[in-house]
């Protein structure tokens, strides 16, 4: 086969013209690019050298978001986020222009005296390319701001460079201890750790900025950009005022009550819950023991340093876990007999109770083999419902109990919220729905002893939040402590408007609870310790003896309100385990409360509404201590009379010798949802005989 011939393609004259047009222009465009280049290095040469070194050298900064603020209702902080400085030293903008070294480390020194030469001198020598070295954390700018001035006076001080200050925040709570069961902590790192701080956390957080760019020859920042989105403003519905009366007369229970002898102060708990029964608001929230929120982490206030360097890092763990839970919310309990007004409204309201009913307690009544006392046992006589209130008389409610019925009670412990959660805007609240009866397990025992408030749990925003319910004409609203939230600038995002759930009972059966309650507190009854001279009031005193039974430690409590026709303020005080050898007298729980109702009335402008009693005819609470007791006396003396003398009679809900219990054994609640009531203590004691 014969070979193909190569051909050979020749440009034409009109071709090679064209080509040689096209590589002209591309070399003149060559040449004119060279020459640019040459121009701007010969003009601008070191600036874009120092722009492209600096820009090698930073990168980005975050810029912090502010953390936002809490307050009180009327706008006092509470808990606030204040910025600081870190001190940043970039070694390497030290050793890229060795002119720079002394002066910056001679200012260094001058300013910051924590800081010293031959330190820095060898930071920079062991790290020289090292641009991120944290000198100090957390300065106030007013510690920064001399360095700064010498900074920014270049004329005098041109080379002090490669020391910037990174901003950050750090929380603070102006009051200290203040309210911190309810409003929290945070950690380091913005995150809520307890009340409102950890509820509203996400809310209270901002987003982070970001700074971009590159420090320029003159030691300024050319950069773009984002700025930070500061979180928002969370105005609680707290009023500081009445959250520090309400501390300082927890603190003086506790101090008045201390008794070296059993080595400890008032009581083991005691907390207390202030509300506006029109709208479910909380007013105030305290308890003891609490914590500082600026230091909640310290425990010395509890412990000996001894007994602190005896603890393992999981006993310390445990027990500030326990210091920070708020009592209110998140301890469930035996409520004892301030559960008497809703059995008694269960009843009206269901129509299995009239109101005209009498009953005769003479001491105890038997059910399933069972005896059951009443607080006194050798019985009240004959009386009606509200004698049976102001009494605190068991007899008498365990008898209503066999005519409301299992079905209507139990259905009415769901209608005022018991066994179920408040939903209150603050995280831990306690469940009980694993504490109560259920129609299908109570027994005619158990309908008796919870008709009394015994072998079913509560937590105190539950029970609060459901008597208010009873006071204000029916109308249950959801607890909460935020109204609204705002930004930065006092501009309202979100308003918490007022949530009513659900009408638990009629207007009717309201008002004649009130009369009942008003007599309990106005008339004589067991809550006449809480009484305010001058302010028609009404509430329930409730003593609960705690499991294990027959160990003599009880859990006393006082719920009240004032005044007497649309209520204004509802205060609930608890006290678990006074410190006392004869704990169980609910008058514990009413001095603190009428301490509180004294000083709140008057500042929420609630005015007097009945005449004034003369002091000598006022009852004296025979738990106050007795320099209290002189005091009032004192008091009364200068007004023309004398305090009656008690001669140690015990005049609370039940005589003291009736106070032993009995050695049966009990189950405890908290295993099992209800007790078994081989022995039933409440309003001061009622016992249960196999």
């Amino acid at each position: 086969m014969a070979k193909k011939k190569r051909i050979l393609t020749k440009f034409s004259k009109k071709m090679q013209k064209k080509l040689l047009v096209v590589f002209s222009l591309i070399s003149v465009a060559l040449i004119g690019l060279i020459g640019r280049l040459m121009y701007i290095e010969y003009t601008s040469g070191e600036k874009y050298e120092k722009i492209v070194l600096s820009q090698q050298e930073y990168d980005s900064t975050i810029i912090p978001y502010r953390r936002g603020d809490i307050v009180d209702t009327k706008g006092t902080i509470l808990a606030t986020s204040t910025d600081v400085y870190n001190v940043i030293l970039d070694c390497k903008v030290l050793t890229n222009d060795e002119k720079n070294l002394e002066p910056t480390i001679a200012a260094l020194v001058q300013c910051f005296p924590e800081l010293n030469s031959e330190t820095l001198h060898q930071l920079v020598k062991e790290n020289p390319n090292k641009q991120y070295n944290v000198l100090l954390k957390k300065l106030p700018y007013e510690t920064i701001q001399p360095f700064i001035a010498l900074q920014e006076d270049t004329k005098n001080h041109p080379n002090i460079k490669g020391v910037w200050f990174e901003k950050e925040y750090i929380r603070k709570y102006p009051y200290g201890s203040i309210g911190s069961s309810v409003i929290g902590f945070t950690t380091s790192g913005n995150v809520g750790m307890a009340g409102i701080e950890n509820s509203y956390n996400s809310t209270l957080n901002g987003i982070n900025g970001r700074e971009y760019g590159y420090l320029n020859s003159d030691n300024n920042f050319e950069k773009t950009i984002k700025n930070a989105k500061d979180g928002n403003v969370v105005v609680s519905t707290i009023d500081l005022h009445i959250q520090s009366i309400v501390e300082q007369k927890i603190a003086q229970f506790q101090a008045d009550n201390t008794n070296v002898a059993r080595e400890g102060s008032g009581s083991k708990n005691t907390a207390v819950l202030v509300m506006n029964p029109q709208n479910g608001e909380i007013l105030a929230m305290a308890q003891y023991p609490n914590y500082d929120s600026s230091n909640p982490r310290d425990l010395s206030a509890y412990y000996t340093p001894e007994q602190l360097a005896g603890m393992s890092d999981e006993d310390k763990l445990n027990a500030l876990n326990a210091l920070w839970q708020n009592y209110c919310v998140t301890h469930t309990y035996e409520p004892g007999s301030t559960a008497k007004p809703f059995t008694v409204a269960a009843g009206l309201e269901t129509g299995t109770l009239t109101g005209n009913e009498t009953y005769l307690c003479d001491g105890s009544e038997q059910i399933s083999g069972h005896t059951i006392h009443c607080v006194n046992r050798n019985g009240h006589g004959m009386e009606t419902i509200r004698e049976a209130m102001m009494n605190s008389c068991n007899d008498a409610l365990m008898q209503m109990s066999y005519s409301i019925g299992v079905d209507n009670f139990v259905e009415y412990q769901k209608v005022f919220g018991f066994g179920q959660r408040t939903n209150i805007d603050l995280p831990g609240e306690g469940r009980t729905d694993s504490l109560i009866y259920t129609a299908d397990n109570m027994t005619a025992v158990d309908l008796a002893t919870n008709s009394f408030g015994q072998n079913f749990n509560t937590t105190m925003v539950q029970l609060g939040s459901a008597f208010c319910s009873i006071i204000n004409g029916g109308n249950y609203y959801q607890p909460h402590v935020v109204k609204k939230i705002t930004d930065a600038n006092g501009n309202t995002i979100e308003t918490k408007d007022d949530m009513l759930i659900k009408q638990t009972i009629s207007e009717t059966t309201s008002e004649t609870l009130k009369g009942y309650l008003y007599s309990t507190v106005s008339e004589g009854g067991t809550g006449k310790y809480a009484k305010v001279n001058g302010y028609s009031m009404g509430g329930k005193t409730g003593t609960a003896q705690k499991v294990p039974r027959g160990q003599g430690n009880y859990l006393v409590s006082f719920i009240g309100y004032a005044p007497q026709e649309k209520p204004q303020l509802m205060v609930y005080v608890v006290v678990d385990e006074p410190n006392a050898e004869d704990e169980a007298h609910s008058s514990y729980a009413q001095g603190i409360a009428k301490d509180i109702f004294a000083e709140v009335l008057p500042y929420l402008n609630i005015y007097p509404d009945q005449p004034l009693i003369p002091e000598e005819e006022m009852p004296v609470n025979p738990t106050l201590p007795a320099a209290r007791q002189q005091a009032q006396a004192a008091a009364a003396a200068e007004n023309g009379g004398e305090q009656p003398q008690t001669d140690g009679q015990q005049t609370d809900e039940v005589p003291a010798e009736q106070s032993e219990a009995s050695d049966a054994p009990a189950t405890d609640v908290a295993e099992q949802g209800a007790q078994t009531p081989a022995e039933v203590v409440t309003d001061d004691v009622s016992v249960v005989n196999e």
